[in-house]
């Protein structure tokens, strides 16, 4: 009885952001779950490797290569999805990118390509996707927000800005949906080593700090994200709706 909460099997989900770091660590988790788990990002070669290694492991898995700043891109994948497996139970919006400069420094084509590949994609993706779920009355939106959805770094000021957002919609879409059966959550990761975060892990003063600021003392991997994303998706997280759950080894709960 409780692993069949947590079961995920027949279940169909959209990863968006999945051919590496946290995307690809929940889409896996998912699949382990027994999802049948749709792999988006921008290069099909890569996706293909991606689903290739699921598939040696006995994991089902597929692709859908689209840029998540092109908006009609968004919804015929949403549509592409369902036509090949017949519906689409839960959307997890992860696409993100990362932009770092003083803030005199920025210009607008940053601040908007940071806003349309975190934010935008997810509210065009959310609808895309409630239109299907809404008839359906049932269908998980998980929403990948950032530690910074609540705290704040120098230079970061679009990704805080989106990821604050997120935090937000995720409210919004929540007490629309809800009624209607769909839940709608965020996830707040803390600090993973990511690619993205690269820079930050190879800076030893910064890679120090982290590890003293955090309780468990520590930088994360980032399977240890999915576990949160199945919780989520799942039986188990059936009466959560409207939650950022933070998975930052408490960095947001100390000084």
């Amino acid at each position: 009885m409780g692993q069949d909460l947590f079961s995920l099997a027949g279940q169909v989900a959209l990863v968006t952001g999945a051919s590496k770091g946290l995307g690809l660590a929940m889409a896996e988790a998912m699949a382990e779950a027994g999802a049948a788990v749709v792999l988006n990002g921008r290069t099909a070669a890569t996706l293909d490797a991606r689903v290739k290694d699921f598939a040696a492991r006995g994991l089902k898995a597929s692709t859908a290569p689209f840029d998540v700043t092109d908006a009609d891109a968004c919804r015929k994948a949403v549509v592409d999805v369902i036509a090949r497996h017949g519906k689409l139970d839960i959307l997890v919006c992860n696409a993100g990118n990362q932009h770092r400069k003083p803030l005199i420094e920025w210009d607008l084509d940053a601040w908007h390509n940071l806003m349309n590949t975190h934010l935008t994609s997810a509210f065009v993706l959310g609808q895309a996707a409630a239109r299907h779920m809404i008839p359906r009355g049932t269908g998980r939106i998980i929403m990948i927000g950032s530690v910074m959805s609540l705290l704040a770094r120098p230079t970061v000021h679009g990704y805080t800005a989106a990821k604050s957002g997120l935090w937000g919609l995720t409210r919004s879409m929540a007490a629309e949906l809800g009624p209607k059966g769909i839940n709608v959550n965020a996830i707040a990761p803390g600090f993973f080593v990511t690619d993205m975060n690269t820079a930050l892990v190879e800076n030893p003063e910064f890679k120090s700090w982290i590890e003293k600021r955090v309780p468990l003392g520590r930088w994360a991997d980032p399977r240890e994200l999915g576990g949160a994303a199945v919780f989520l998706a799942s039986k188990a997280g059936s009466y959560v709706n409207g939650h950022l759950l933070s998975v930052d080894g408490g960095i947001v709960t100390s000084l």
